[in-house]
């Protein structure tokens, strides 16, 4: 009788970078609160939340700027500055200045020798869009063009966790999409990139996954598409000719917010199809009716606005 030996088991590869119930203070501000992820390979994570959401905070932990007043912060199975320092981590932060009186090519030069694991300074002035302003001192350069700058420096090395905040701050429309490539390049690679952004549609169109923080806790995970289902709501948009009476509108069943613009309404309702069904049984012949899913900035407004009502 032969026997046929079973596969090996496969395991999963270790998480880069966890956080275990991590809360940092400032006083009688609780930045981070109970904060529980982790952050898996090859992932290209987006860390949403409103001003005072504690995304800079949350940064400054993973990265060892700050310690946590409680819990644990690990980089790779080991301490985040153990992480950085064996170069396993590039970081763009909004926080501290560059070199001034030096050349973007002089400043690069120097990212790339300290890097335990080296790109090439002509290779990572390239993928950062700045060969042609290499010979311009720092002090020179415009908003959009520094960011690109702190980006080279970032990517100066073979790290396999990218951590930015604010990336594309100042860069436009060409820049922002020329950046965001190379980011999907970087990924594609097996590199994990964290970035957080005020910028949502960027998140919703570059983003495996979605973080959302509120007063310092995880208040959402998941993709675009299950952070926008789980908001609930739906867009509703439609036209009405003449008069248009907006206290009977304003009436209908489900509705959690409601704009009227020139003959244009515009509604966001939890239950649609009730409330298109009590539109037309308003006596009401909307035209250009278009019924949608919210959008990521919808839904990160509503579900930011429901925990605000619960806490309130």
């Amino acid at each position: 009788m032969t026997t046929t030996a079973a596969p090996p088991a496969t395991t999963a590869p270790a998480p880069v970078a966890g956080f275990d119930q991590v809360t940092k203070t400032y006083g009688s501000v609780r930045a981070v609160d109970g904060l529980s992820l982790t952050l898996h390979p090859g992932e290209t994570v987006a860390l949403l939340g409103p001003n005072g959401a504690g995304k800079s905070t949350t940064l400054d932990l993973l990265l060892g700027l700050k310690n946590p007043d409680s819990g644990t912060v690990r980089l790779f199975g080991t301490t985040p500055r153990e992480a950085i320092t064996t170069g396993r981590v590039g970081a763009m932060l909004q926080s501290g200045g560059l070199m001034e009186d030096v050349t973007v090519a002089e400043l690069v030069r120097l990212a790339c020798s300290l890097h335990p694991k080296p790109h090439k300074a002509a290779d990572v002035l390239a993928r950062a869009g700045i060969t042609q302003i290499a010979d311009r001192k720092v002090n020179k350069l415009s908003g959009g063009q520094v960011q690109r700058v702190r980006f080279a420096l970032a990517t100066a090395g073979d790290s396999d966790l990218i951590v930015l905040d604010e990336p594309t701050t100042g860069m436009d429309v060409t820049a922002r999409q020329a950046f965001w490539a190379t980011m999907r390049e970087q990924a594609d690679q097996g590199r994990t990139v964290l970035f957080a952004t005020h910028y949502l549609e960027e998140a919703d169109a570059i983003a495996d996954r979605v973080l959302v923080l509120h007063r310092g806790r995880l208040l959402a995970d998941g993709t675009a598409a299950e952070i926008k289902a789980r908001a609930g709501a739906r867009r509703i948009a439609f036209d009405l000719e003449g008069e248009i009476d907006e206290t009977a509108l304003a009436g209908l069943p489900f509705l959690s917010s409601f704009d009227v613009s020139g003959q244009t309404v515009r509604i966001q309702s939890t239950d649609a199809d009730a409330t298109v069904h009590a539109l037309y049984g308003l006596g009401v012949y909307p035209r250009n009716l278009e019924v949608a899913g919210l959008g990521l900035e919808q839904a990160f407004v509503a579900l930011t606005a429901a925990e605000e009502a619960k806490q309130s």
